[in-house]
């Protein structure tokens, strides 16, 4: 059950109280917490040596949210740096908190300021991303999708092999599929699922962010050689 706030508890008090029903068994360290202007909805902690000071980094974004949130977040926070699970009704209220619209299009907007979009240029050593979308679109989008930034990504990432940035309208792909030994269809492929995630947004469905919807799915599985390219991708 969710404890009731007391008044006037500062964020560093709330931590320790929160800490004292995790650990009560251990002395509690001290507590230094600051609102920080990330460009996305992050929040970190961190242990430092001789466990006598733990400093945590919350998302300025976070700074008006009601305290019922402070004190979720810290659960979330305590309990994964102590490798504890974090209690259910502290993960749902944060969750719930962050998931609102409003809160969702004012991250989003941050995001958008404050953030970097770092990518290469769509023409690689290999494949021409920007060619390749305007083929795609005709194909399968009948040449409706809008066209958003594109590139290859910084570093030949595989295990991140292409996203969609809906704050900053990019799709990114992964330079590691620029190479001689990668088809002409498996990139296509990769970039035709991000395509997807530019026509089917992300929806909120029972307090889950669902990235991939039944209709995703369904027109994911029209590109011709889907089989045969998620088997090359597995690969890597």
């Amino acid at each position: 059950m969710m404890q009731a706030l007391l008044p006037f508890e500062s964020v560093e008090e709330m931590f320790e109280r929160v800490f004292r029903r995790l650990k009560p068994r251990t002395d509690p360290p001290q507590f230094q917490v600051r609102f920080y202007p990330y460009a996305n909805l992050d929040s970190t902690i961190r242990l430092d040596r001789g466990h006598s000071r733990v400093r945590v980094r919350m998302s300025d974004q976070l700074e008006a949210a009601p305290f019922h949130v402070h004190e979720a977040l810290a659960w979330v926070l305590l309990a994964k740096l102590y490798k504890k699970p974090v209690p259910d009704e502290h993960n749902r209220a944060y969750r719930d908190f962050v998931q609102r619209d409003e809160v969702r299009l004012r991250a989003r907007e941050v995001r958008r300021a404050r953030g970097r979009k770092h990518l290469r240029p769509p023409r690689g050593s290999r494949h021409d991303l920007n060619a390749m979308f305007d083929e795609l679109n005709l194909r399968f989008f009948r040449g409706a999708l809008p066209k958003p930034t594109i590139g290859w990504s910084p570093r030949a990432s595989k295990r991140l092999l292409g996203h969609w940035d809906s704050a900053h309208e990019a799709i990114v792909i992964s330079r590691a599929l620029d190479r001689e030994n990668t088809p002409r269809f498996v990139v296509e492929y990769v970039l035709y699922h991000e395509m997807l995630h530019v026509k089917h947004p992300a929806v909120y469905r029972a307090e889950r962010r669902c990235v991939h919807t039944p209709e995703f799915k369904r027109e994911e599985r029209l590109f011709p050689r889907y089989e045969e390219a998620n088997r090359f991708l597995r690969k890597l």
